[in-house]
């Protein structure tokens, strides 16, 4: 699917296959041909075929490079935004799979390898379904948009070393322009056909810009390279020249383009439609369809999904009800939940406070992973605010992987925009989930798994990233964390909140919901505060699927971990359980239960 911003993730699957190279000239240069990939010795084995995919899909992705720490000549570039650099990438991806085909047999090679051969069919298979829906993906919008990504990137990826890499990054400041307006026209060709994200997601796009735009604010850019300038030991008028060119190219090239595009979502939010789902698309039914299941990696559908949701949101209500015996609150449920999200006791009143939290949280789990992990992870952690310019529009929480260099430590980002939708129930929950020994542990240990392809290193599976950030909150209760009753109901809140997700998703993509009526059935079913519902049910409406992942994902570790733990007895080991999840790095589910399988049949001979 067309969402560009997406393509560039570093946890996508696609991320290093998408296309883009626009450099310092005005306009973006002809596309170089793809490198071959086919060309390999008659005796090269299927390892060296992946490392010519992974060297020949980093040639097409300055951004994917940058990603993964690496600064070249391409440094200063952005990715091909055009469909021609989508084509080139799809081509790769489909003659590395052929040749794989072709040259190997998976029963004749070594179990690493027959795994990896595998994997690689099923990641060809993920994309190529949702190629026919690649003009359905959003280029701007509140979660993913290109508007604030641009920047993001710039502050959060593009490290600066060195007057080289300095240059770069003012480049990369000139090529926003030719790149912004290429997206732009993209948007607008998109919006000729109807596609366009609903109403209510233009004003969010629009403040971002403006934030970038307002000659009154600091401009988040350029104080960026201002910060990462000041830490260079170069000559004090080498920085000065650097910071007045980076000026004079956001001036010359990114604002203007930046106005151009402020002026197209103007325009388009005239024209936008205030429904809702994808369903309003023609064929939105297979699309979503198609969503649901390279996000899960299973055959369930939609209907299924929703059941799940509601099964689940009945389970986690029973044991919520345990918890307000526990705490001596007589009335119902959802007067329980309307105490929890409205009385102050539960809300930090500054960011500081919050953020000291979420560390001592952090720093305790650190302490025991040991107890719970044979492989534990090498990169650092840290906490950091999302920038101002997007706090307005992004997420609530969300992680960045480490450079496999070591340059970038892994980085939980949280956001403190409005500390009323942040409760102090949820916070321990969200810090094991996006932090230790959720993301950043599975991340982190995916990084470090050298032996294996890049594809498996720097790829994702998101039923079984997402999974595992799902499970690593309740396992933090096995580990004998949430001692205060209302952190263990804020994890149950957020379990409900992933169950939720299965029936809103389903209910706004597949039963044609409304905004108002997911924001309703949320009220009414979870605790979370209003304006966390309304920012969630916008995500799930312009990231259709994506959120179904989590429970489903979560689900299937817990199913196999009590599996295991019946069949094994005594001889279960919870380390060598989290060895067998982490160390193949991201697989499908079913992969997943037959790596279980394969693991308990060979303890139980032991």
């Amino acid at each position: 699917m067309k969402s560009i911003r997406l393509l560039a993730k570093p946890i996508s699957v696609l991320a290093v296959a998408s296309a883009w190279c626009v450099p310092l000239a005005a306009q973006p240069a002809a596309p170089a041909p793809a490198p071959a990939v086919l060309d390999l010795a008659p005796e090269a084995g299927i390892d060296e075929l992946f490392a010519a995919y992974d060297a020949a899909s980093l040639a097409q992705s300055p951004e994917g490079k940058a990603y993964r720490g690496i600064r070249d000549a391409d440094y200063g570039k952005w990715n091909d935004p055009s469909a021609e650099a989508e084509a080139r990438a799809d081509a790769l991806l489909d003659a590395t799979l052929a040749t794989m085909r072709a040259r190997y047999d998976p029963a004749s090679l070594a179990p690493q390898q027959a795994l990896s051969y595998r994997l690689f069919e099923q990641l060809a298979a993920r994309s190529a379904s949702l190629r026919p829906y690649r003009d359905y993906g959003y280029i701007f919008d509140q979660m993913n948009g290109a508007q604030s990504d641009l920047p993001a990137f710039l502050i959060n990826i593009h490290r600066v070393a060195s007057a080289a890499d300095a240059e770069a990054y003012v480049s990369r400041i000139a090529g926003l322009g030719p790149l912004l307006d290429a997206l732009t026209a993209q948007s607008r060709a998109q919006a000729e056909k109807g596609v366009m994200p609903p109403k209510w997601v233009y004003p969010y796009v629009i403040s971002d810009i403006a934030n970038l735009l307002d000659a009154s604010k600091t401009n988040a850019v350029l104080e960026d390279l201002a910060k990462k300038l000041a830490a260079l030991d170069i000559a004090d008028e080498d920085k000065a020249v650097l910071a007045t060119r980076a000026a004079a190219a956001w001036q010359a090239s990114a604002a203007p383009a930046y106005a151009r595009l402020l002026a197209e979502m103007q325009r388009q939010q005239q024209l936008a439609s205030t429904e809702d789902g994808i369903w309003r698309f023609a064929g939105g039914d297979k699309y979503y369809a198609a969503l649901l299941k390279s996000y899960t990696t299973t055959d369930l559908t939609a209907d299924e999904i929703h059941a799940l949701g509601l099964k689940e949101t009945a389970r986690i209500h029973g044991e919520m009800r345990a918890i307000m015996a526990k705490v001596g609150f007589t009335d119902t449920l959802q007067e329980f939940f309307r105490y929890t999200r409205t009385d102050p006791r539960f809300f930090h009143t500054s960011r500081e406070a919050y953020l000291a939290e979420a560390e001592g949280h952090l720093a305790r789990m650190t302490a025991k992973l040991s107890e719970f992990f044979n492989t534990l992870p090498k990169d650092p952690l840290v906490i950091k605010p999302v920038e101002a310019f997007r706090e307005k529009s992004a997420g609530k929480a969300f992680y960045q992987s480490p450079a496999p260099d070591g340059s970038r430590p892994g980085t939980y980002y949280v956001n403190l925009y409005n500390l009323n939708d942040m409760s102090r129930n949820e916070l321990e929950a969200l810090a094991y989930h996006e932090g230790l020994p959720g993301h950043h542990l599975q991340r982190s240990i995916q990084g470090a798994l050298g032996d294996l392809p890049a594809f498996r290193r720097f790829g994702g599976v998101t039923a079984y990233s997402e999974g595992w950030g799902l499970y690593s909150e309740e396992l933090g209760k096995d580990m004998g964390f949430y001692t205060d009753p209302y952190s263990d109901f804020g994890r149950l809140a957020m379990e409900l909140w992933r169950a939720g997700r299965l029936v809103v998703d389903t209910g706004i993509h597949h039963k044609r919901w409304s905004r108002a009526q997911a924001i309703a059935w949320l009220a009414e079913n979870t605790p979370n505060p209003q304006g966390d519902i309304e920012k969630a049910v916008e995500r799930y409406i312009v990231y259709p699927g994506q959120a179904t992942a989590y429970m489903i994902g979560k689900l299937k570790i817990m199913e196999l971990r009590d599996k295991a733990r019946a069949e094994l007895g005594t001889k279960f080991d919870i380390r060598e359980f989290h060895d067998v999840i982490l160390t193949s790095g991201p697989v499908s589910l079913s992969i997943m239960e037959e790596n279980v399988g394969q693991w308990i049949a060979a303890r139980l001979k032991n």
